[in-house]
């Protein structure tokens, strides 16, 4: 069986995590520079690695983040299992300001961003209808319960480019989509760590209304900020409880999330490009 090592990456507002014996480590990456270095430790016994999206000091906007190199250096250090941690807006009157929803569903809006390892001297097609991986929801939602949250298990979130918000017309659009709720980095976040066969989830903390609520008008980035402190406060206990639960054997995931690599590449052998296989060494090395 192989060890659990939970990878949490921390979105806006969250730029550490409350580790033991943690120490920051800077690990290379061929896809360029990660975010951060990554901050190692344990919580009850359980390795975590912790990655802050944005850099510490939050210096990096949602489009200039290394998606591929942060999910690579995770891979690197062993995670198994990755949560990610963001700060999004909601469009339903019953997920307001610090809701915690557990997401299930994407819609990815974004196109100025590298959304997959692969390419051309080495193809690969790996499924993502079902981008979250069940054990990890179920363990979120335990968590949540037991850490008294206000929180809504399933929601589909649209990924927008940004940094801009939106538009009423696209808030309104949006809502018609049928999303329930929007931010700027859970893709290609999502799909990467599909292609590193690492089982994922989101944990998305509303911290406004959008644009479209007819009482709540634009969103007021005062109001977001103090919305978004109080959330990280929670989302540290949410996360030391869910690394309290977590298995320490990592279960095979039901949907294959660790296996999603298994027929997927579809270039022949001698037809690969050496160059690309070698920076792939992390992500594919298991199938290739």
């Amino acid at each position: 069986m192989t060890k659990t090592v939970l990878g949490v990456i921390g979105g806006s507002g969250i730029y550490n995590l409350e580790l033991e014996d943690a120490r920051w480590d800077k690990i290379e990456s061929p896809w360029g520079e990660p975010s951060d270095e990554v901050r190692r430790g344990t919580i009850d016994g359980l390795p975590v690695v912790f990655l802050p999206r944005h850099g510490r000091g939050h210096k990096i906007p949602p489009s200039d983040i290394n998606y591929r190199a942060n999910i690579d250096i995770l891979k690197r250090a062993g995670v198994t299992d990755l949560i990610s941690v963001s700060a999004v807006g909601s469009f339903r009157q019953e997920m307001p300001p610090g809701t915690f929803v557990i997401v299930d569903q994407y819609i990815d809006r974004t196109f100025a961003r590298e959304k997959s390892f692969f390419g051309k001297g080495c193809v690969a097609h790996v499924s993502v209808a079902d981008p979250v991986s069940p054990n990890l929801l179920d363990l979120i939602e335990e968590a949540a319960k037991v850490e008294k949250l206000a929180y809504k298990r399933g929601g589909t979130l649209l990924v927008m480019e940004g940094p801009q918000f939106s538009t009423k017309a696209e808030s309104h659009m949006y809502r018609s989509w049928g999303c329930d709720i929007i931010g700027m980095t859970s893709m290609p976040e999502a799909k990467l760590a599909r292609e590193a066969e690492i089982c994922y989830a989101n944990i998305a903390m509303v911290t406004d209304f959008d644009s479209w609520h007819p009482e709540h008008g634009a969103i007021d980035i005062t109001k977001l900020l103090a919305v978004m402190g109080e959330n990280a406060g929670h989302a540290q206990n949410l996360v030391r409880r869910i690394a309290q639960d977590m298995p320490r054997e990592h279960q095979a995931c039901p949907i294959g999330s660790d296996k999603a690599l298994e027929f997927s590449i579809v270039t022949q052998r001698e037809d690969r490009d050496p160059s690309l296989v070698h920076k792939l060494d992390a992500i594919a090395g298991r199938v290739l």
